[in-house]
């Protein structure tokens, strides 16, 4: 699933000791535009914090998955992102150009000959 929107927040960093290691997590709040705007918290694990760089009022294009969990007869629920796109930074990566846009229509350009041969 993915979620485009604006970073509006960004919550600090956490890290601990774990059976597997030390961990780091980062959540950080997306906006996501429509009539009623949503705001979604979104978890950042490990070496993603570094790579994703984030900076609030950027435009980004989150990969993510949503997981629950059961604690002492509750339940708990987060949003993973495992990848992020960013929106101004897309034209000038072409990796993530190709991945982040692979649903748009391609673009046609046309010269001034061209154009004048329209049907109508």
């Amino acid at each position: 699933m993915e979620l485009t929107g604006t970073v509006i927040a960004l919550l600090p960093e956490v890290s601990g000791q774990g059976k597997n290691g030390t961990w780091r997590k980062q959540e950080f709040i997306l906006e996501i535009p429509s009539q009623y705007p949503k705001k979604v918290c979104i978890a950042l694990w490990g070496d993603k914090i570094d790579q994703a760089n984030l900076k609030v009022n950027e435009t980004v294009t989150a990969s993510i998955d949503v997981e629950s969990r059961e604690y002492n007869s509750r339940w708990y629920t987060e949003v993973k992102a495992w990848k992020l796109d960013k929106g101004g930074s897309s034209s000038n990566n072409a990796s993530s150009a190709s991945s982040g846009n692979s649903s748009l229509p391609p673009v046609t350009t046309f010269t001034e000959d061209e154009s004048d041969d329209l049907p109508f």
